[in-house]
């Protein structure tokens, strides 16, 4: 393979729409064969709330592939792209379930309740292979055990492509893994901006807005003035450093003020109905 193509569809669309659509499902086959066939750009595989299922994260992810469709288009890249959202909390400094995520074939991790640098780095760290500190993008200081045997399978690669191919967006600008981290409680929000300044290779923060409105008083209540003002916070400083900012609860209703704010991770709900997904595809001018 002479130049292996962009693979990892949720970047692909950051980079060149500036928006992308995914949206939270189970680990099952199911689900893995309904998704496959969406206009999603990528799907997070739930673990935080649902059992971490790493054999059905896999059975998932295999059903996704449709070998004629592969055939027909004459790449490698998944029609959607998948991610997995692992169930351990930022103070946790879980790394194992991002080491299975990932040696399983995700493109990427969610990381729930990030509140701190110190999070935020292991978040990043451990989605990349070690390396010696002469070498260049040594920072954030690699974690990751050695055993993509079963990921560079998955992404229809040699072990040495994979390699090549895996580490974090947008730090390695031809990395194919994604790295979300979670900003759900106001102590994330008064550190974020020192996350984003020293702590490289975050590729989009995720806003928990559910447990921000918890902690704020008002659970559940997307539209109260607090949560709101705490959200806008978040996208102002995410737009001062030039990070992606996604919401988890994008829809019909809200898909053109999320837009206008400057969102560009659009989850929105999964189903037989895309309405929240087509409505954000025809604002944006996309089609798939």
């Amino acid at each position: 393979m002479s130049k292996i193509p962009r693979l990892n569809g949720i970047i692909g669309a950051l980079t060149n729409s500036g928006v992308a659509f995914s949206t939270f499902a189970s680990m099952d086959v199911q689900t893995g064969i309904t998704i496959a066939t969406s206009k999603f750009d990528g799907v997070v595989y739930e673990g935080e709330h649902n059992p971490w299922d790493i054999v059905g994260l896999r059975d998932a992810m295999q059903f996704m592939l449709n070998r004629r469709e592969i055939a027909a288009s004459g790449l490698i890249a998944p029609t959607v792209t998948p991610l997995a959202r692992i169930p351990v909390n930022g103070v946790e400094q879980g790394q194992w379930h991002a080491k299975q995520a990932l040696d399983t074939g995700v493109y990427g991790v969610v990381w729930p309740h990030i509140s701190t640098v110190e999070e935020a780095y292991n978040a990043v760290a451990a989605c990349r292979y070690p390396r010696l500190n002469s070498v260049p993008l040594y920072e954030p200081r690699g974690i990751r055990g050695d055993g993509p045997v079963r990921a560079a399978r998955y992404w229809g690669l040699t072990q040495q492509e994979y390699y090549s191919k895996a580490d974090v967006w947008p730090l390695d600008p031809n990395g194919e893994i994604l790295v979300v981290i979670q900003i759900e409680d106001t102590t994330g929000i008064r550190n974020l901006s020192d996350m984003l300044e020293n702590v490289p290779g975050i590729g989009a923060i995720l806003i928990g807005e559910g447990d921000l409105g918890q902690e704020l008083g008002f659970p559940r209540q997307y539209d109260h003035p607090a949560l709101l003002e705490a959200i806008a916070e978040i996208v102002s400083i995410c737009k001062k450093h030039d990070v992606v900012v996604g919401h988890a609860h994008a829809g019909t209703g809200n898909m053109q003020r999320l837009l206008d704010e400057g969102f560009r991770l659009m989850m929105t709900a999964s189903g037989h109905s895309y309405a929240g997904l087509e409505r954000g595809l025809e604002l944006t001018n996309r089609e798939k």
